[in-house]
C-alpha cells in the first residue's frame, strides 16, 4: 500500500515517453466528406504541409454520409491515441446536434477539439441579368411580396440555408427556399432564371462572380472578403452585428493525452501561419484562424447553442 504512490508518477513517465515518440506511426485524419470538396481540399492542404515541415504521415480517410456524422462518429469512437483525427466544421460540428433528432456521438464531451483552421462566410448571388442589384432591393421586394422571392442552396440544413433563415429573421423578409442536391443543378436554376438568388460559400462562387454569370450582393462576414473586396457585409447594410460564417477544425477522440494534444495544437498553428499554406486556404476563401483548444472548444458550444435556435425556428430537418 505504501506504494501506491508510484502510480501516478508511473502515468505520468508513460505519458511523456508517448508524447516523445509521437507520431510513430501513421495518422489518420477522417473527412466526413466526399473527395474533391472543401473540406477535403483543406484536409489535405493542411496535413500536406505539416509533412513537408515535419515529415510526420497522414493518410486521408474519407467518410461521407449522413451529413458529416459519419465521419465524426468514427474519430469518436477511435482509440484517444493521437492517431485517429477528423476534420470538423460547423455542419457537423454544430448544425447537426440540433437538426437530428439523435447523433451517434456528442460532439461537445465525445471528441478533443485541437484547434481551428479557418473560416469562410456565404455570399447572395443573383444572376447578372437579374433586376436586382443589391440585398437592400432584394430584401424590399420580399416584405412587399411575402415568398415570391426564391433561394437555392446545396441542400436543406446546411449553413447556407441556416445562415439565409437568419437573414429573414434579422430583416423581416420571407423568402422561399429551394434545395438543392447539391450545387451544381442549383446554380444552373439561378442562371436560367427559375430561381432568384443563390446562396453558399465563397469557393463555390468565386469563379461564377469573376466570369461576370453572377452578380454578389453581400456576404456574410463581419468584415469584407479580401476575394470580393468590392461586396459589402450584411453588417453594412444595416444590420449591426450581423456575423454567420462555416468554420473549419481539426478534432480527435476524447481524453487524447495532453502532451499529444499539444503537440497537435503547436504544429497546426506553425502550419497555418506558413506563408504558402496561407496562400492556399485564402485563395479558396477562407480566413486563417489559429487557435487554442480551449478557444475552439468555447466556438463549438456557442454554436451549437447558436444554430440550435435558427434550426428550430426555421422546421428544418435532417432528410
Amino acid at each position: 500500500m505504501k506504494k501506491l504512490w508510484l502510480i501516478p508518477l508511473l502515468l505520468i513517465v508513460t505519458i511523456c515517453a508517448f508524447a516523445q515518440t509521437y507520431p510513430s506511426k501513421p495518422i489518420r485524419v477522417y473527412v466526413p466528406f466526399p473527395a474533391g470538396g472543401g473540406t477535403d481540399i483543406v484536409s489535405r492542404d493542411v496535413t500536406h504541409k505539416i509533412t513537408t515541415t515535419k515529415g510526420w504521415t497522414f493518410v486521408i480517410d474519407n467518410k461521407p454520409g449522413s451529413g458529416g456524422n459519419l465521419g465524426i462518429d468514427a474519430a469518436a469512437k477511435a482509440a484517444p491515441d493521437g492517431y485517429s483525427l477528423v476534420m470538423g466544421q460547423t455542419s457537423n460540428m454544430a448544425i447537426n446536434a440540433t437538426l437530428y433528432a439523435k447523433l451517434p456521438y456528442d460532439p461537445t464531451s465525445d471528441l478533443t477539439p485541437i484547434g481551428l483552421v479557418g473560416t469562410s462566410p456565404m455570399v447572395i448571388v443573383v444572376a447578372t441579368q437579374s433586376p436586382y442589384r443589391t440585398l437592400t432591393e432584394v430584401i424590399a421586394a420580399a416584405k412587399a411580396q411575402p415568398s415570391s422571392i426564391n433561394y437555392a442552396t446545396s441542400g436543406n440544413g446546411t449553413v447556407a440555408h441556416l445562415v439565409t433563415e437568419l437573414l429573414q429573421r434579422e430583416t423581416g423578409a420571407k423568402l422561399t427556399h429551394i434545395p438543392y442536391r447539391g450545387a451544381a443543378q442549383g446554380i444552373t436554376d439561378v442562371l436560367g432564371g427559375q430561381v432568384q438568388l443563390y446562396v453558399s460559400s465563397i469557393p463555390t462562387l468565386l469563379g461564377h462572380i469573376k466570369t461576370g454569370k453572377f452578380r454578389a450582393l453581400a456576404v456574410t462576414s463581419l468584415k469584407r472578403s479580401d476575394d470580393l473586396p468590392q461586396v459589402p457585409t450584411v453588417a453594412e447594410l444595416g444590420y449591426k452585428g450581423f456575423e454567420a460564417v462555416t468554420w473549419f477544425g481539426l478534432l480527435g477522440p476524447a481524453k487524447l493525452p495532453a502532451p499529444v494534444l499539444a503537440t497537435l495544437n503547436a504544429e497546426l498553428n506553425k502550419a497555418l501561419v506558413a506563408p504558402d499554406l496561407r496562400k492556399k486556404l485564402e485563395d479558396q476563401g477562407i480566413e486563417i484562424t489559429p487557435s487554442t483548444p480551449e478557444q475552439f472548444a468555447r466556438l463549438i458550444k456557442t454554436d451549437i447553442n447558436k444554430w440550435g435556435v435558427i434550426v428550430k425556428a426555421s422546421g428544418a430537418k435532417a432528410d
